[in-house]
This record gives C-alpha cells, structure tokens and sequence, in this order.
C-alpha cells in the first residue's frame, strides 16, 4: 500500500507539470524516522513553470495521522540543498511537531546562494490550485503545500499579524518567490 502511495504520488506531479522528475534521496541527515521509500522528485522546467520543482514524496506515505501532507518548493536552478531543505522539513514533520499549513520553519541557512531567506512558510499553492494541492489515495485527502523562502523578519511579520496579513504582504509586495537575491518584504 505505501509503495502504491510512493507511484501514484510522483505520477500525480509528474501529470500534472508534465514533465518526468529525477528521484533524488539525501544521502546523509535524518532518514530514520522517514519512510524507508522517501525520496525528492526534482522536476524540471516545463510547460507549467519555466523552473526547477523539487517535491516530496513519501513524507505522509504511513498516513499514521491525520496531518497528512507533502510540501515543493520552486527554484531557478537545480540544486542539491532544496533536497536537503525538504528532507529535514520532512524529517521534523515525522520526529518533532508535525508540519502543516501556515506553519514556518527556521532553515537555519540561505535556501539558496547568499540568499537572505533562511525561513520558509507553508503555504495553499496558489500558483496551482487544487489540481496540484490535492492528491487523493485510499480515501485519504494528502495536501500538497507550497514552501515558500522567506526572511527572519517576514517569519516575525507573520507571527506577530497572522498568516493573512503576511499573505497580503506578499501579494501587496509582489513576492519574487523564485529570486534568491530578493529584498525583504517587511520595511521599517
């Protein structure tokens, strides 16, 4: 049943940016508490988006709770510390507090480069909609989140207004979520 999850899991993203993904697995950090077929599906650009996906896949694959998610993140270039960013998101998700919508997490480094983005939030994908966000398997309901790279002082932003007056910080901001080199959304 969970390898059935694992296939039909990359096949729904594969379908639906259409394009074949390379399976990529970090090859050290915390893979313990991980499903034994976890993995990161790197896509490439394609028809969807002209930029690299990186998603995972397996981090609900036991569904032994009712928080059932996976997370992609977008990225202008292929890089192997979007693996590793997603794996240790997924590794918390199944060892510590479980992950889920609205939640931030501390990366504790540049999600890319020099980038002064080292938090990331969980967010609808709303680029995508629910042809991407909701993967149904065995009568479960899995939600496909949209991590976003954001500053420390976003993070803060959101924690002290809400994850709304964030959103609307991004919109109102115009948020180049694919820039790793962007500027802090929060002034003052």
């Amino acid at each position: 049943m969970q390898a059935q999850y694992i296939t039909q899991l990359t096949q729904h993203y594969q379908q639906y940016f259409g394009a074949e993904g390379t399976k990529t697995i970090l090859d050290k950090g915390p893979r313990e508490k991980l499903h034994p077929d976890f993995y990161i599906l790197e896509i490439p650009p394609n028809k969807r988006h002209g930029v690299f996906i990186y998603c995972t896949v397996g981090m609900s694959a036991d569904r032994t709770d009712d928080n059932l998610i996976e997370l992609f993140v977008f990225s202008p270039k292929s890089d192997p510390k979007l693996v590793e960013l997603l794996t240790y998101c997924a590794s918390y998700h199944r060892t510590s507090r479980p992950l889920n919508i609205h939640h931030t997490v501390n990366v504790g480094q540049p999600w890319l480069d020099s980038s002064i983005c080292d938090h990331a939030f969980i967010s609808l994908p709303y680029l995508d909609g629910n042809s991407l966000g909701l993967f149904n398997f065995g009568g479960d309901e899995i939600h496909c989140y949209w991590l976003i790279p954001i500053t420390k002082a976003e993070r803060d932003y959101k924690v002290e207004n809400g994850c709304e007056a964030l959103e609307q910080l991004f919109e109102e901001g115009e948020l180049d979520y694919i820039n790793p080199e962007r500027r802090c959304l929060v002034t003052g």
